[in-house]
């Protein structure tokens, strides 16, 4: 992953998504410090993220914490 700063980002915006679309990554810097991902666009799969919230949906019927609430999970963490 290529890093370039923000003012050079801004001056070649055209040339730099002409390389993402070419699957090119790069992190944009503003003094030296990391402050973004120009990362090629992923359009999301509707069937699968369906398909991975009926599978978790299983996974909870299936898998108990023996009648312990997610609530009372909670409550003993903050007690520690």
């Amino acid at each position: 992953m290529s890093v370039i700063g923000a003012f050079e980002a801004k001056t070649r915006l055209a040339q730099l998504l002409k390389r993402v679309e070419a699957g090119e990554r790069f992190v944009i810097t503003r003094h030296s410090r990391p402050v973004a991902e120009l990362v090629p666009f992923r359009s999301h799969d509707s069937g699968k993220v369906r398909t991975a919230i009926e599978a978790l949906k299983r996974f909870q019927r299936t898998h108990s914490l023996d009648g312990i609430t997610i609530r009372q999970l909670i409550e003993e963490s903050r007690k520690y």
